[in-house]
């Protein structure tokens, strides 16, 4: 089994690699495979063109794409950012919504359907909680199950040293990695017992405004 850790940071090594790092350690104590994959700086955000419909991919080629391949063969997912004025980092907003709009267009391999997802935040002082929250919603969109700590799943520090000092933020980290750690066995165990994914149905949607021409 393995779980990809995202680091939607623009700094590669800051307090949100740090963070995610407590997370990998504890799951390389169960025995399960990580990967910390840095988006970089600078990706840009999605152009509402469709044409993932058609490919069952991003437009954009770059880093997204890229992730995309390695989530088909992941397991589950962290996903972490910093905290930018209350919300999301800019480059993780724009990875998030191109990663996870593209794949909801109905790409067969279902990089995520079913696979467990967790959030990480990590902020010098406040604002953590509502990143928290806005992360969630990509996950609930994929039918990805929310996997949870003891606490909201933050750290708190100005950089990565400062981190090291946040001793609760750090526990928490722990405990999400073993409860998704449990999960990923839990789910394993059942698929080797014969207990089979719940049956697709092909989604609706309902546009609250009718157009007669059906047009965007």
């Amino acid at each position: 089994m393995k779980v990809l850790l995202v680091n939607g940071s623009p700094h590669k090594n800051g307090c949100t690699n740090r963070a995610l790092e407590e997370v990998a350690k504890t799951f390389d104590a169960e025995n399960i495979d990580t990967e910390i994959f840095w988006i970089g700086a600078k990706v840009s955000g999605c152009m509402a063109c469709f044409k993932c419909i058609e490919t069952g991919k991003c437009a954009l080629n770059d880093v997204v794409n890229e992730f995309r391949q390695k989530a088909y063969t992941a397991d589950g997912f962290v996903f972490g950012s910093p905290t930018h004025y209350g919300g999301m980092s800019g480059n993780l907003v724009g990875f998030m919504d191109r990663l996870f709009f593209s794949e909801f267009q109905g790409n067969a391999n279902k990089a995520f359907y079913l696979k467990p997802a967790a959030a990480v935040v990590a902020a010098r002082r406040a604002g953590s909680t509502g990143v928290f929250e806005q992360l969630l919603k990509y996950f609930t969109v994929q039918e990805m199950p929310v996997i949870s700590t003891r606490y909201w799943n933050n750290v708190f520090g100005m950089d990565a040293a400062e981190v090291e000092q946040d001793e609760e933020g750090l526990y928490n980290m722990r405990v999400l990695a073993r409860n998704m750690a449990y999960f990923l066995k839990c789910k394993d165990a059942a698929e080797k017992s014969g207990v089979k994914l719940p049956k697709f149905e092909t989604p609706k949607f309902t546009n609250f405004v009718r157009r007669e021409n059906g047009s965007r």
